[in-house]
């Protein structure tokens, strides 16, 4: 019995021992387990930090992706018209006018530009003289032939010998046409091209001056300098009569643009230049353009002086000093609003539904619009408000329903998106919009004087700064002058040629109405002496 218990026990110690070794071996295969499962934790926490930067990444990048298309492509929707049919009478009227404005030539229907705008000089080849002068030859035809060419910029020193006679003890002399600034040799053309140069083509003076060396006339830059502020202070008359002219209107067109101006660091936490903003009003009765500035401010208080006492309409983007004027006037200013700057958000957000119909009841409003013109076949002011008044009601209706709808919506258009945000604006410019319609004249949008800030964000990118704050108001003397000439259809360079040599024979502190005649809107070049 003993002998079986024995054997019995060294049975189980066996299995006990088996059993051990089993257990240290699952032992040791838990510690690889928790050990591949840490690992495993470790790698997944590092893939989800990388996950989130990742999508940070592409957050900046689609950001910088948007900022850098608008930049480059610089796009404007495009309007959808409805199609009319035209009729034969205007089918008609449009070949008549191709065929007087172009020649068609034999190149698969391609037209040839004329050019009727050029000066022309006309010309006679005939064979060689022993051929036109035989007798027996006879002239069968004329075919005529056209070639264009350029002439660059011709600089011409005139010499004038001015000839002195004595006669009963008097001395007589001839007449020599005067220059703008006294002990100056340069007439006033030579000052309206540097001008010009500078301001309409937005090309910096020490570039201006290499063109013209180029072209065989040195100029030393601190002499186009020289030229530019004295002539300025010249033109001042003129520029503070367009200044009220402008806000005499009745419908002023405001906007601001700005241009890195060259400072004193020490006033400006050692920065040596700062973002200066100009100030512009467009009177589109007129065609005048009034451009203004104030130590590179943007503050309210700017625009706020400028329009104190101004009566009648201003037309502006969302800018909350704009609506002040509005608020401060005591009822005697109505604002409008922007229809392009309301649909500005919804283009970046095409394909989406909500957004496609916001733009398509703008564009209605467009096309609606585009259907008569002012002047053209008999079209009057109250021609057009009654138009107006008719087809604008029904689709500001659903425009306004559309966006409460996505306001409505912040389960799917949470505050922070684009959606909102572009909503949200056009609702705050909502009644901006309606004023517009309850004109007769007044444009759908500021786009009249977008155009003409081109001329100063291109001036920003070609010379980078004024070089002083006296500087940034010389350009807004001469952006004044200029964008008047564009808006009046005038050529600057023979209107400020004019009016430079006007201005010096004038003695001081003429009468408004003497400056008055003498801007764009009044000038002609027949008037010039």
């Amino acid at each position: 019995m003993t002998a079986v218990l024995k054997s019995q026990l060294e049975v189980a110690n066996a299995t006990i021992g088996q059993l051990m070794s089993q257990m240290e071996r699952m032992s040791k295969t838990i510690d690889n387990q928790s050990a591949t499962i840490k690992s495993l934790e470790l790698t997944i926490k590092n893939l989800e930090e990388q996950l989130l930067k990742k999508e940070d990444v592409l957050a900046s990048a689609e950001a910088q992706k948007k900022a850098l298309g608008k930049l480059l492509e610089k796009k404007n929707e495009k309007v959808k018209t409805s199609f009319v049919p035209k009729t034969q009478e205007e089918k008609d009227a449009e070949d008549a006018m191709r065929v007087a404005e172009r020649k068609a030539r034999g190149n698969n229907g391609a037209k040839r530009n004329m050019h009727y705008e050029m000066e022309v000089e006309e010309k006679d080849v005939t064979p060689e003289d022993d051929i036109v002068l035989n007798k027996a030859a006879f002239e069968i035809g004329v075919k005529d032939f056209i070639r264009y060419s350029m002439v660059p910029p011709r600089f011409i020193k005139t010499i004038y010998h001015n000839h002195a006679f004595r006669l009963d003890e008097k001395v007589y002399t001839g007449v020599v046409p005067r220059a703008p600034f006294q002990n100056s040799e340069y007439e006033a053309s030579c000052i309206a091209g540097i001008a010009e140069l500078r301001y309409l083509q937005s090309m910096p003076v020490e570039r201006i001056v290499k063109y013209f060396e180029d072209h065989g006339f040195s100029l030393d830059k601190n002499t186009a300098h020289g030229f530019l502020r004295k002539t300025a202070e010249l033109l001042k008359p003129l520029y503070e009569a367009c200044g009220k002219a402008v806000k005499e209107d009745g419908y002023a067109i405001c906007d601001e643009t700005y241009h890195k101006v060259l400072i004193n660091a020490e006033e400006n936490n050692g920065k040596g230049s700062k973002k200066g903003y100009l100030w512009d009003i467009v009177a589109p009765h007129l065609n005048l353009a009034y451009f203004f500035y104030d130590n590179g401010s943007r503050s309210q208080e700017v625009i706020l002086n400028q329009m104190e006492g101004y009566k009648g309409i201003i037309q502006s983007d969302g800018l909350k000093a704009y609506k002040k004027v509005a608020a401060n006037s005591g009822g005697q200013v109505v604002r409008l609003a922007c229809l392009q700057h309301c649909k500005r958000g919804f283009i970046d957000l095409q394909g989406n539904p909500d957004a496609d119909f916001v733009l398509e009841q703008s564009n209605l409003l467009y096309s609606n619009e585009h259907q008569h013109k002012i002047g053209i076949d008999g079209w009057t002011v109250e021609d057009n408000l009654a138009w107006r008044r008719k087809y604008a009601p029904p689709i500001l209706r659903k425009l306004r329903a559309a966006l409460m709808k996505v306001m409505s919506s912040t389960f799917k258009y949470p505050p922070k998106s684009d959606m909102y945000k572009a909503t949200q604006y056009f609702l705050n410019e909502f009644d901006g919009i309606e004023e517009i319609f309850k004109t007769g004249d007044c444009d759908l949008d500021t786009n009249r004087i977008e155009r003409l800030n081109r001329y100063v964000s291109t001036s920003r990118r070609n010379s980078l700064f004024f070089g002083s704050h006296d500087g940034a108001e010389r350009g807004a003397i001469y952006y004044t002058l200029a964008c008047s000439s564009r808006l009046c259809g005038v050529n600057f360079f023979d209107y400020l040629t004019d009016v430079i040599d006007r201005m010096a024979a004038l003695p001081p502190k003429q009468p408004h109405e003497v400056y008055r005649s003498l801007l764009p809107d009044r000038w002609s070049p027949k008037s010039i002496q």
